[in-house]
């Protein structure tokens, strides 16, 4: 059964995700975007600061190193905002000073560099869920419209109607219902379906959203929808 975790209103956690070397916030981000959050990304101190104000994050995940100013200094001006929300710190290995600096600066975790993406989602569950701001919901069933995904079972239907699915067409739909009205890149879905870097295979992302579109729009009102140059998006239909 799949445990997600929501805010006890059942609305997304929110995340703000802050690391100079964009690759690194991109992949964190995308890592608890997959589990259902909603994440802002930043990449300077100046930004983070503006990100956290704007968002009203759940967590934070904070670099100790930026180049305008430090973490320690993000810390301080969130802090001065919202004393309560968690801080987890990302640190180079080596740097037994910054471990111990940030915590006593009122850091709640660390996790070193290079880091495992399954062990910092599982930190920021952790951090979240010693906050109050969490709740874990069993949710094995995943519903978009009137689009049901069982995830213990493999079963999918639509208006009640079952609809039978290949494994692949199953991780990409299940792919898209986690992450529904949000634009998905091709780059992205073969990342995150088929586990390799984008690159000339493009087509069998069309291809697969090909079949699922027959077999979930087919005499139906769409919910699978190509957006020209950005990807594909899956929302309710109207």
């Amino acid at each position: 059964m799949t445990e997600t975790a929501t805010r006890p209103d059942g609305t997304p956690l929110r995340a703000v995700v802050v690391d100079d070397e964009i690759n690194i916030a991109e992949l964190v981000a995308m890592a608890l975007r997959y589990e259902g959050w909603v994440v802002e990304t930043a990449h300077t101190g100046t930004g983070a600061v503006a990100a956290v104000r704007a968002q009203s994050p759940d967590v934070v995940v904070l670099d100790m190193m930026l180049p305008d100013f430090g973490g320690m200094e993000v810390l301080r001006r969130i802090r001065a905002d919202d004393p309560s929300v968690p801080v987890l710190f990302l640190t180079a290995r080596d740097a037994v000073e910054d471990r111990v600096a940030g915590l006593t600066a009122g850091g709640d975790d660390y996790v070193t560099k290079p880091f495992s993406l399954e062990e910092l989602v599982a930190r920021l569950r952790a951090l979240v869920r010693r906050a109050g701001a969490a709740v874990e919901q069993d949710r094995s069933t995943l519903v978009v419209g009137d689009l049901l995904m069982d995830e213990d079972s493999r079963e999918v239907t639509r208006a009640g109607e079952e609809i039978a699915l290949t494994a692949t067409e199953f991780e990409l739909l299940r792919y898209l219902m986690r992450n529904p009205r949000r634009v998905l890149s091709k780059a992205q879905i073969l990342d995150r379906v088929w586990n390799y870097d984008f690159g000339g295979q493009a087509n069998v992302v069309e291809l697969y959203i090909s079949y699922l579109r027959k077999k979930i729009d087919a005499g139906r009102e769409p919910m699978i929808h190509t957006m020209r140059g950005a990807g594909y998006v899956l929302k309710p239909a109207s």
